[in-house]
């Protein structure tokens, strides 16, 4: 079943950088056998459902959103990014920007790739971190917290733990323990940083209506 995920993950992922553009319409069809197939063209004479992927590793997607202006999310999942903040010992505002750079704070995202929920989860690591729900904020986001905590304890800069967690580890490994050279990591990195330094000087609105900006670790 495993080996099966994998080959659809591939398969998604080829149709992604072969249309090269922001999202992908795949449609996917159950044969009479059970078994399931995916196209980037229409069935014809089939039923069929129709999949928008999400896919941040064209350039089109990754070029199309001016990071330093583009409006943050500040009312979404507050509690969950606290507790696990405290939880973890991990920056909030890092929470924040990882949250808002892999899903824009859509709890049901799924990527290309196959990774799931508001932190983009591949299925090893919600296996590592106990997450029986990668559609659940609270599991998601404590998931991820704990797995950016891991990586920051190895590497010492935002920089590498940042491109291991969108890379892997055995791709900053194979590297020297540095930002391997990937136009997707790089822009990953960039992304994730402007978008922490945004949060770390935003005012927050509470429930009261009061406001309040957190303060920077």
């Amino acid at each position: 079943m495993s080996m099966i995920k994998t080959i659809v993950s591939l398969v998604l992922l080829c149709f992604c950088f072969v249309t090269k553009s922001k999202d992908q319409k795949i449609y996917k069809h159950v044969d009479n056998k059970g078994i399931i197939h995916y196209s980037s063209k229409k069935p014809v004479g089939k039923s069929y459902k129709l999949l928008n992927i999400r896919c941040p590793e064209c350039s089109a997607w990754r070029n199309r959103i001016n990071w330093n202006t583009t409006p943050l999310i500040d009312n979404k999942f507050g509690t969950e990014i606290s507790i696990a903040a405290r939880t973890h010992g991990v920056d909030e505002h890092l929470l924040r920007a990882v949250i808002h750079a892999e899903s824009a704070y859509k709890h049901k995202a799924v990527s290309s790739a196959g990774a799931q929920g508001l932190m983009q989860l591949m299925p090893l690591t919600q296996k590592t971190y106990q997450v029986t729900d990668p559609f659940d904020p609270q599991q998601n986001i404590n998931g991820g917290a704990a797995y950016l905590k891991h990586l920051i304890n190895i590497y010492s800069t935002p920089d590498v733990f940042l491109a291991a967690y969108n890379s892997g580890e055995t791709a900053v490994e194979k590297y020297g323990k540095t930002v391997p050279p990937f136009p997707e990591t790089k822009e990953y990195v960039r992304r994730v940083k402007i978008l922490m330094n945004r949060y770390k000087k935003h005012t927050f609105t509470n429930r009261m209506g009061s406001s309040t900006t957190l303060a920077a670790e």
